[in-house]
């Protein structure tokens, strides 16, 4: 097993864990830790977002199944992100682009990190109407984003839902999940689609065990009560460093 494989694989499981317990895939750190062990670059987004579907899946069938999810506040996002990730996957962009992209997306990470649950409420009940109106836009906006870096764009829709005040905590991650796996999946096609080839087998057997292990574990524990806000905010300083320094490679 090559020596970055070895590496990379407790550093998936800890990062599936981690993300997976607020409901996100984990997939702008996959990308980052990727990038830090020189993995082909052309096979980065879609190893991130094979680990991402792998470690959502779960976590969104346990956010449902503890009744977290609601359609009326999803949805309308996710209408119009997945054919904007489907081509945001399908566009070229350059090394130096694609790290700054994930360096702000590493950024929106380590907010949501800091975020604790009580952030997080909800104003009341919220119509049609105003759940499109603000919906549809930001949805193509992630989406496209979400694409073009290779992740799921739920580290955007958490913060969000938490600023607009529609949902609780667990009901955020909820959202958060559904609209990383079917941003995911548009995503994948379209970064398939772009080169025509899957990542090699060495790179997405191992570290996608590696994911799908912590990820389960961390949406288990998610779906609960659990104290996590301190592994959070560690985890966030930890974020923060790794994206200042994608930032100035970048910039440079």
């Amino acid at each position: 097993m090559p020596d970055p494989i070895f590496y990379l694989m407790p550093l998936f499981f800890l990062t599936a864990l981690i993300y997976s317990t607020v409901g996100l895939g984990g997939g702008s750190t996959y990308l980052a830790l990727l990038v830090l062990f020189s993995i082909p670059y052309q096979a980065i987004p879609k190893i991130g977002l094979i680990c991402n579907l792998i470690v959502v899946t779960g976590g969104c069938f346990f956010y449902i199944k503890e009744g977290h999810f609601s359609f009326k506040k999803t949805v309308p996002f996710v209408l119009t992100s997945i054919p904007f990730a489907y081509l945001g996957g399908r566009i070229p962009i350059q090394k130096e682009f694609f790290q700054l992209l994930l360096g702000f997306s590493l950024l929106a990470a380590a907010v949501r990190m800091l975020l604790a649950e009580k952030a997080y409420s909800a104003s009341g009940s919220i119509g049609w109407k105003k759940s499109l109106l603000i919906g549809l836009p930001i949805g193509a906006l992630l989406g496209l984003l979400s694409g073009l870096v290779g992740i799921g764009g739920g580290i955007f829709l958490s913060p969000l839902l938490c600023l607009l005040h529609w949902t609780d905590a667990k009901g955020a991650a909820a959202s958060a999940s559904f609209f990383i796996l079917v941003n995911s999946l548009a995503g994948l096609s379209g970064q398939i689609m772009k080169s025509g080839v899957l990542p090699e087998m060495i790179f997405i057997i191992p570290l996608g065990v590696a994911a799908l292990l912590g990820g389960q574990i961390g949406s288990r524990l998610g779906s609960r009560e659990i104290p996590k806000l301190a592994v959070q905010r560690i985890t966030s300083i930890l974020i923060f460093f790794v994206a200042g320094r994608l930032l100035w490679n970048g910039f440079l």
